[in-house]
């Protein structure tokens, strides 16, 4: 019992190692001084929940291209996963292999009066698997944004990277 206690450990161990921290990955892209991301939100997310079937409403900017787009969800959160898709598809097909694999959220403080909740998402495009986390006062608000970072990271780990200029002035230069 113990050694197979033990090697369900290790394969539990293996598949969290093959994980990738998505939040600490874009965090550090996003530092960079080159880094541009591949879509961005125009203003915020509008979520009508009637507790029975929640609509989202998101505006984007990417390529060039403005979308405006709605849909509905079994939740929330659905709602919005599905939006975001809906807007992302058509410039980024490979959005559509993304789907969201867990969900997980936690309150922190709420003893405080405005407690925080930090929502964890895991994502899979059937080849790789990534986390993201996002922190808000509001839930909605925290797996909206947890939900962007996913896409982004996505549509990142899909693409080829930019070729990049080579360091310290090696390589030619305009002259």
């Amino acid at each position: 019992m113990r050694a197979h206690n033990d090697d369900m450990t290790r394969r539990r161990l293996v598949v969290e190692d093959k994980i990738k921290d998505a939040t600490k990955i874009l965090n550090l892209l996003r530092s960079m001084s080159g880094y541009k991301p591949h879509f961005e939100i125009i203003g915020n997310y509008r979520l009508i929940d009637d507790g029975v079937r929640p609509e989202a409403t998101i505006m984007l900017r990417a390529n060039g291209r403005e979308m405006h787009e709605a849909d509905t969800g079994v939740g929330p959160v659905d709602a919005l996963a599905k939006v975001l898709k809906k807007s992302l598809k058509s410039l980024f097909p490979e959005i559509d292999q993304v789907k969201l694999i867990d969900f997980s959220s936690r309150i922190f403080d709420p003893g405080a009066g405005t407690a925080g909740v930090e929502v964890e998402i895991l994502f899979s495009n059937g080849k790789d698997a990534w986390r993201v986390k996002a922190f808000s006062e509001n839930i909605n608000k925290a797996s909206f944004l947890a939900l962007v970072d996913g896409f982004e990271y996505g549509i990142h780990i899909s693409r080829p990277p930019a070729p990049s200029l080579p360091l310290g002035g090696e390589g030619k230069g305009r002259a």
